[in-house]
């Protein structure tokens, strides 16, 4: 990263008002997490450099029902947008990047499935995956009867799973502050997938205990992503909050030419 070009306000067209026309970065989060996740630097770097956003709460229900969300989060936006994620964040962003204003898709440490793919066949394809064995499976019903089935990471596997180089402070709030995903969301199987006509880039962590290092490779070389790697756990936004602003730069001026 050090030896790419710094993105500059004048490296962007401007509209006929003189304004820069920078693209909208919307930030989605991944499974058992929130929107605080992108508050560890991401968001207030893209405030220094003065790019409009949107931060999008994740549902975490089903494919289905995450994508419609963000896809109408989408339609509120005018210009073009970029689309960040964490996590499962990356098969929500996949599957909703086909609208026509959204020019690129970065991942930090997100799956990429391709059509008829789940994120569990992302994280099960390749050996090396320690996810399942690092989460507890709690039942819900909803009041019309329907059951279903969250999930949470184990509290004790939390660091090594998610996060060994958080700091312990907040290492504490991020296991304390879980938001449970259904496990349906995990094995929802993607009807479209926008990396296979849009510029993707990949942050790859690689201490990663989530995803398999062979998965990662698989997924960048058949999107023909841009690769950025990281000696970093799988949370990116909270330990490299500034790679990830460096290669939203990157990813802007690249879409704008």
């Amino acid at each position: 990263m050090g030896t790419q070009k710094q993105i500059e306000d004048n490296d962007f067209p401007t509209s006929g008002s003189g304004k820069s026309t920078k693209p909208t970065v919307v930030l989605v989060h991944g499974a058992v997490e929130d929107s605080s996740l992108w508050t560890h630097g991401v968001i207030q770097g893209l405030q220094r450099e003065g790019y409009p956003f949107k931060v999008f709460s994740n549902p975490l229900r089903s494919l289905a029902v995450d994508v419609a969300y963000l896809r109408s989060l989408l339609d509120t936006i005018e210009g073009n947008v970029i689309l960040v994620s964490h996590a499962y964040g990356g098969a929500v962003i996949t599957q909703a990047g086909d609208a026509p204003k959204v020019k690129g898709l970065i991942y930090a440490g997100s799956p990429m499935p391709g059509v008829g793919e789940s994120t569990n066949d992302c994280l099960e394809r390749f050996p090396g995956g320690d996810f399942a064995s690092s989460v507890d499976l709690i039942p819900y019903t909803l009041p019309d009867g329907t059951t279903g089935t969250n999930l949470l990471v184990k509290a004790e596997k939390y660091s090594y799973l998610l996060a060994a180089d958080v700091p312990e402070n907040v290492l504490a709030l991020m296991i304390a502050t879980q938001r449970p995903i259904a496990l349906q969301a995990l094995n929802d199987k993607l009807t479209s997938a926008a990396w296979t006509s849009k510029p993707s880039w990949q942050i790859r962590p690689l201490l990663d205990p989530v995803i398999p290092q062979d998965e990662f490779k698989f997924e960048a070389d058949r999107a023909h992503s841009t690769v950025i790697e990281l000696n970093s756990s799988h949370a990116i936004p909270v330990t490299f909050p500034d790679v990830v602003v460096d290669v939203i730069k990157q990813a802007a001026r690249a879409v704008a030419k």
